[in-house]
């Protein structure tokens, strides 16, 4: 699947709606993700989606209880800004692949 974003630039996405490269992952890419999916980004969301790339990038696996332990949000938090699914939404609008934890 490739989609067009607003940048002009072809963005390759899996048929589940990730990026195929993350280094195409910008926060405009964000922006039109999250709209995908009925979020508006706000700081605290980008904070999230920073820390959910750094751990990627360090080949660390997430999870939702690593995130609640990350100091940034706790679970409770991190349910309430990516609602139904917060592990799957976050990662797809962090332009990471999906968890292996997730369905």
């Amino acid at each position: 699947m490739t989609e067009t974003m607003n940048t002009n630039s072809i963005i390759e996405m899996s048929s589940e709606g990730y990026l195929k490269d993350p280094m195409q992952w910008t926060p405009e890419v964000a922006h039109t993700i999250a709209k995908e999916e009925g979020i508006e980004l706000t700081d605290l969301h980008f904070k999230v989606l920073l820390y959910l790339r750094e751990q990627f990038l360090n080949d660390v696996r997430l999870s939702i209880r690593r995130i609640g332990k990350s100091g940034i949000v706790t679970i409770k938090e991190f349910y309430s800004l990516f609602p139904g699914g917060p592990l799957k939404k976050s990662s797809r609008i962090a332009g990471i692949p999906k968890p292996a934890s997730c369905v």
